[in-house]
């Protein structure tokens, strides 16, 4: 069956760093467009940042632009969130997930992983 692990969350200091990263496994991954979003206490979950099937292509939304990079390894079935300048309002559980559609809508994704937590302190 289809896995995506996240990992790399935790707790940083605003203006820090941190990496995530989402192994994946049970699927064609270079086949499908990978993205990350996330979800605050008592919102929706929100796009973030999307890459195409090669990374070629990639998408971010206007609250990260400039602070976070969206990387994979199709070799490696990974995708990866570098996040630097962390604010407290990026503080969510983030989530990846995958879809052959569109890259930005929570709806159009296929398959998710289970999370993991990012804590920005002021």
């Amino acid at each position: 069956q289809v896995q995506l692990v996240e990992s790399g969350g935790g707790l940083v200091q605003a203006g820090g760093s941190l990496r995530l990263s989402c192994a994946a496994s049970g699927l064609t991954f270079s086949t499908y467009a990978m993205g990350w979003f996330r979800q605050a206490p008592g919102k929706e979950r929100e796009f973030v940042a999307a890459a195409s099937w090669s990374g070629g292509n990639t998408y971010y939304a206007d609250s990260v632009k400039g602070r976070f990079t969206i990387s994979r390894d199709n070799a490696k079935k990974a995708v990866y969130l570098q996040m630097n300048r962390l604010k407290p309002e990026d503080t969510a559980v983030y989530y990846c997930g995958a879809t052959r559609a569109v890259v930005t809508a929570k709806g159009q994704y296929s398959y998710w992983g289970q999370g993991t937590q990012v804590t920005v302190s002021s």
